[in-house]
């Protein structure tokens, strides 16, 4: 695909995603409308629409039905359980940020104690979403998906997944010197690569997947997660902060063990690199149409930004 063909249908599906997400969204009325309005100002904020767009991909390569009714509750769902992370990290007591994405957050705008109840209220009222894609269902075999599919975001974006992964960076921030290798994959496995996982695992199943199939989906997001992780350290390093839009060299600043600081700047290159190319040959192993896919797979994890 030529770079001007991906950039054009990329900004077209991040807009047709934004629209189903926004679909979904809560009503801003009665007595619980603030808390529903701060929930609505963060998904509203912009962004890639990376998790959502990585299910739909997935799910058309998997030969997914287009006119499915499953799948757009849980292309919202994915999204608001990843909002509710940002707004929970950007919380005084977490990161302690004001500003993501060139305006105030969440809690800087509705205060720190609806900050907390507006992530609180996207993780709740995503799985609210997601079981709505039981009334998609016609048959037995989609009921049964969609309850796979219900198990795997739950798991993957909860204590064996996301916030286990959370749990473990906020601690290890505590011993910054003795941070181990496993201990960091730990980290970037279940605190960035979960919710990919979760989110191509999701799209394969909804979409008929066999086991082999999702199983090979689940090593492939686990790939590109840990890969973008490793690039974000690497761009630490390298990175221009204009081009970043943050400034770089922050996490020796703060003395942070990083997979750059663990393993040095080139062997942080030869593993992205390697994890890339092994993600990209398990998508080639598949049938569908994954061109798009793959493209943006490669964008995301050789970012230069």
């Amino acid at each position: 695909m030529e770079n001007s063909d991906f950039r054009q249908t990329l900004e077209r599906r991040t807009k047709e995603l934004e629209l189903v997400i926004y679909s979904y969204l809560p009503k801003e009325e009665g007595l619980q409308k603030t808390v529903i309005s701060a929930m609505n100002y963060s998904v509203q904020a912009g962004g890639k629409r990376l998790r959502p767009m990585l299910m739909e991909e997935t799910f058309r390569m998997c030969g997914g039905d287009r006119e499915s009714r499953m799948l757009p509750p849980f292309l919202a769902a994915i999204e608001m359980i990843h909002t509710y992370s940002l707004v929970h990290d950007d919380l005084p007591a977490m990161d302690n940020d004001e500003y993501r994405r060139g305006r105030k957050t969440t809690w800087a705008v509705y205060g720190d104690a609806m900050g907390i109840l507006a992530g609180d209220g996207l993780l709740n009222y995503a799985f609210e979403t997601a079981l709505r894609a039981f009334e998609g269902c016609v048959t037995i075999e989609e009921y049964q998906r969609v309850q796979t599919a219900m198990n795997l975001l739950a798991r993957y974006a909860g204590i064996y997944g996301m916030i286990g992964g959370q749990t473990a960076d906020i601690e290890a921030e505590n011993q910054a010197d003795s941070v181990t290798e496993p201990q960091l994959l730990f980290i970037h496995e279940h605190k960035t690569a979960a919710l990919v996982q979760a989110s191509m695992m999701i799209g394969a199943v909804l979409a008929g997947a066999g086991e082999a199939e999702t199983a090979a989906l689940k090593k492939c997001a686990y790939n590109v997660g840990v890969a973008f992780q490793i690039q974000d350290d690497i761009l630490d390093v390298t990175g221009d902060s204009e081009e970043l839009g943050k400034p770089v060299g922050s996490d020796e600043q703060n003395h942070k063990q990083t997979y750059v600081t663990l393993k040095g700047l080139e062997q942080a290159q030869t593993d992205v690199a390697f994890l890339s190319e092994e993600a990209v040959r398990i998508l080639d192993g598949f049938n569908g149409e994954h061109a798009f896919l793959k493209q943006l797979i490669l964008e995301l994890i050789h970012r230069r930004k």
